[in-house]
């Protein structure tokens, strides 16, 4: 049974400035909720109770509101990501942090800026820790479709194994180039790990970006020949990425349209206003 989260945190939100001067963009409202909150709930539906926030001095403002505000009938521990400019940084590194937490026992991890929306009971979370104990993987990955063109931007999987579902990996790719990429399916934010993965993520090194990168931590577990699986997300989940704007804004509006008191509303005030838009711009206006 996996009792331990990791959430990484700790990154700067420079793609949300000016918003992130005032707040972690953790912090930030969707539809009724701070995105760190949405994550936190769909970790205790896992029935995970120990959870490790990795963050930063500058995000006190985080750390207040999951030690008071937010109802969690668990365990939440905070730990300081260390700013030292000579450091290779990236997710790897902020995982590698949380060894002493998970203590050898498997574990979750669950980007801190990215939610997952699941209207399903057997929700992804719950199938990958699934997917991971049948197989008796090393680690487990989310993964979810992207058009070739965007898979760049990703950790892109090379399946040993293709299923419906689950698949076996072959390798992981971090950001290759649309013509190298092996597959359209892209890392979704979400991994469950055993705690040989420390290991492996000493022996990385920097990758894109100049930063550890997990998925080169994973390719080497693989070339170990340490079974990896990937789950896919379903046709009825969605992954929003909460660090640009373009993955904000769609996030707070499809919550706020499905706001149970105010969504109707909201609904009706957006088709009036994408309308009258509409009208202008067939007329050759500015809106």
């Amino acid at each position: 049974m996996i009792r331990k989260a990791v959430i990484p945190a700790a990154g700067m939100g420079t793609r949300l400035l000016p918003l992130t001067k005032s707040q972690p963009k953790e912090m930030l409202p969707v539809g009724r909720k701070p995105v760190i909150q949405y994550i936190l709930e769909e970790v205790r539906l896992a029935g995970i109770e120990h959870i490790l926030v990795i963050t930063t001095q500058s995000k006190k403002l985080m750390e207040d509101f999951l030690e008071v505000s937010a109802s969690f009938p668990g365990e939440i521990y905070f730990m300081r990501q260390t700013v030292k400019p000579e450091l290779p940084y990236g997710l790897a590194y902020a995982v590698s942090l949380a060894k002493g937490f998970t203590d050898n026992e498997p574990f979750v991890v669950c980007l801190g800026d990215c939610i997952i929306k699941s209207a399903d009971p057997d929700f992804l979370l719950k199938r990958m820790i699934r997917t991971h104990e049948e197989h008796r993987a090393s680690a487990t990955i989310a993964f979810e479709e992207v058009p070739l063109e965007k898979a760049s931007r990703y950790g892109v999987a090379k399946p040993y194994t293709m299923g419906l579902d689950e698949f076996q990996l072959g390798d992981i790719v971090e950001k290759p180039r649309q013509e190298d990429a092996p597959s359209n399916l892209a890392v979704a934010a979400r991994y469950v790990s055993e705690p040989e993965i420390f290991s492996y993520i000493e022996k990385t090194q920097p990758g894109a970006g100049g930063e550890l990168q997990i998925t080169d931590s994973i390719r080497l577990l693989t070339g170990d020949d340490h079974p990896v699986w990937g789950v896919r997300l379903s046709k009825d989940e969605v992954r929003y990425d909460i660090g640009g704007f373009a993955g904000y804004f769609k996030a707070f509006f499809d919550f706020s349209v499905a706001d149970e008191e105010f969504g109707a509303e909201f609904s009706r005030y957006v088709n009036k206003s994408v309308s009258s838009r509409i009208w202008l711009w067939e007329k050759g206006k500015e809106p």
